[in-house]
């Protein structure tokens, strides 16, 4: 049996303590580390797991992979020594909240050969990818990420939300990016920095036809994380949240003779959804990227077209 990976855990806010948690209790990795500036969150995060705490990269000596769930500002300070360490990287998404930056992190990666996955969760989302083994021909995908205001996120909605399902609109139509976008993009809550985003609408049309609107909100008064997937005899619904499917296929339209109406029959498809949590699964995939079950050139390779598609969304808007 190989040994486990040991790995840094560098953040440990709210996202980083899920990291930490299940670092920890994977069953192919070991939190060796956890870095953060902050010694009491840190060294509580590090305590929990019977890892130590350090305050800065300097403690990257010794261990085989890194998690990066820092802050997003502060991404590419952080990123770019990780790289040139020789260390794989697992960075939340986005890699970076400017485009040039993210290409300027991917190309290190690429000049480095050394694996990187962005942390774009919901792929490994069971529900997501049941519906992506039930598409064949999809033509319009409908999306939708809603949530109520939180103060802590400094970027805009663009960042923080609409690249989830930016990415799952450019997964389901086979990975490429879109010939066209178009978008409009709202500001309206008060605590919101100045070029901080708060509601995005997105429509995007890709080269074989293929269309998606993509709407993303944070001044909902509940979460929404809802697909509708459309193809030309069948629909299919993705509940993001719950983590449920269902396919609807009309068959039929009879009349119904001496009533004057007509009478519609839908076969409906409830599959079973099976799969372990999406951080779970996400971490997998790192480990199996590092160990070569993967191809890291591939996975590198789609990372940039979610981050191409947002930053023309908000230059979009911007205009």
């Amino acid at each position: 049996m190989p040994a486990r990976l040991r790995v840094a855990l560098v953040g440990s806010g709210s996202m980083g303590l899920n990291h930490a948690r299940v670092i920890a209790t994977g069953p192919r990795t070991t939190l060796t580390v956890v870095i953060d500036p902050s010694e009491t969150a840190g060294r509580g995060a590090a305590d929990r797991h019977e890892a130590h705490w350090a305050p800065d990269l300097q403690a990257l000596d010794g261990v085989d992979a890194a998690v990066l769930a820092a802050p997003t500002e502060h991404h590419l300070a952080l990123a770019l020594p990780i790289i040139a360490a020789g260390l794989p990287l697992l960075i939340e998404k986005p890699v970076c909240p400017s485009l040039a930056d993210t290409v300027a992190v991917v190309d290190a990666s690429r000049r480095a050969g050394t694996p990187l996955q962005c942390g774009l969760l919901e792929r490994f989302n069971p529900a997501f990818a049941t519906a992506l083994r039930m598409v064949d021909a999809p033509l319009f995908v409908r999306s939708e990420r809603h949530s109520p205001y939180a103060a802590r996120i400094k970027t805009g909605v663009g960042w923080d939300l609409l690249v989830h399902d930016v990415d799952l609109v450019v997964q389901t139509f086979g990975g490429g990016s879109p010939a066209e976008v178009f978008a409009q993009v709202g500001r309206f809550h008060p605590d919101s920095l100045p070029h901080a985003e708060d509601l995005v609408e997105t429509m995007l049309r890709f080269p074989d036809g293929g269309m998606a609107s993509v709407s993303a909100s944070r001044i909902g008064q509940r979460k929404v994380r809802m697909m509708v997937i459309q193809e030309l005899d069948r629909m299919i619904e993705v509940d993001l949240l719950r983590r449920g499917v269902t396919a609807y296929r009309h068959t039929t339209i009879d009349s119904e003779l001496g009533f004057g109406g007509y009478r519609q029959r839908t076969e409906i498809e409830v599959p079973e959804i099976v799969g372990v949590e999406p951080l779970v699964s996400q971490l997998e995939h790192f480990v199996d990227v590092i160990e070569g079950r993967v191809d890291q050139d591939a996975e590198r390779a789609s990372i940039l077209p979610v981050h191409e598609v947002v930053d023309q969304v908000l230059r979009s808007g911007r205009s």
